[in-house]
């Protein structure tokens, strides 16, 4: 496929579709302007020498239907990555069960607890009905975080990294690289995201973002937007595994993976830190002045959003 091509398809894909669904909901809520920015992975609220940090998730029917388990498991693995990306530690988690009977909420029940336990993160309370006509779930996470890394502060000359976890397999038919429901040492697992806060507070990074279900070049997108800037990004730089589909894995959701922005003499220092825990880092392309999020691959460019002519998520400028 040509790099025209895959810029076309990864543009029409289902993932940047369910991310413009936000800009609506932002003009209906009224959120532009507001005092806590929108467009982050979390609510950043400031609160004494630091900021509580605030993520929810809500889970498609259909997945919740084929994974009970996993999507038990996924609602506090995916709000824990959205803290760790802003710099965060989680502090506790709270639930909203909706399901038919005690059987079917049975087995997403166990993958909170399971996932609750092995990340160390209590749930706390919520909100559970077990007489609804099908099964819903949404988590929410609290952390806090002493300094942020956001989706507003990318800027160009930057380099941008994309840090992945390639130990892990996909939930078919979905999209989903789970890199952690499997891991046997649950220690690794907080670790990992403790490098987040640490390249944080170290100062070597102020711009992140959870690669989300818009995959890696639809995060990039809305920390384009947010930030106000362009990006080129270098396809064939992307951690993968090796004969792994690249359209695929390019909108897959990873359990484990992030897009961090930092100047240029601070980019070797950030990919060793994900090496020495096993975790596949890489320069994969640059922040520029523009509103041309682009892929590049064997000297061929090409435009797969334009800020300028179509907002994604309508959070330009929210900051």
């Amino acid at each position: 496929m040509s790099v025209a091509a895959l810029a076309a398809s990864l543009r029409a894909g289902i993932g940047l579709l369910h991310k413009q669904d936000i800009a609506p909901v932002m003009a209906a809520l009224g959120l532009a302007g507001n005092a806590v920015r929108v467009g982050d992975d979390c609510a950043a609220i400031p609160d004494g020498d630091g900021w509580l940090l605030l993520a929810i998730e809500g889970f498609l029917p259909a997945f919740i239907a084929r994974e009970p388990y996993f999507a038990g498991w996924c609602g506090v693995m995916v709000n824990l990555s959205d803290i760790a990306a802003m710099g965060g530690r989680p502090l506790a988690v709270v639930d909203a069960l909706l399901s038919r009977d005690g059987e079917h909420a049975e087995p997403i029940l166990r993958g909170l607890r399971d996932a609750s336990a092995r990340y160390a993160v209590p749930v706390v309370g919520g909100h559970s009905n077990i007489r609804a006509a099908d099964e819903q779930l949404s988590v929410a996470v609290l952390g806090r975080a002493r300094k942020l890394l956001t989706s507003f502060d990318a800027r160009p000359g930057d380099i941008l990294l994309a840090a992945i976890d390639l130990r892990g397999r996909y939930h078919e038919p979905f999209a989903w690289w789970d890199a952690s429901s499997d891991c046997p040492d649950p220690a690794r697992l907080r670790q990992d995201l403790e490098l987040l806060p640490a390249i944080a507070e170290a100062g070597l990074s102020v711009a992140a973002k959870d690669i989300s279900m818009g995959g890696l070049v639809g995060t990039a997108i809305m920390l384009a937007e947010c930030s106000a800037i362009g990006l080129v990004i270098d396809i064939d730089a992307v951690p993968r595994l090796d004969g792994a589909d690249l359209e695929r894995w390019l909108t897959a959701f990873p359990s484990y993976g992030f897009l961090l922005s930092c100047m240029p003499e601070n980019a070797t220092t950030i990919i060793d830190l994900f090496s020495r825990r096993g975790i596949a880092c890489s320069m994969i392309g640059s922040c520029e002045s523009g509103s041309r999020v682009e892929l590049r691959q064997h000297g061929a460019r090409a435009t797969v959003w334009d800020l300028a002519q179509d907002t994604l998520t309508g959070c330009a400028g929210a900051a």
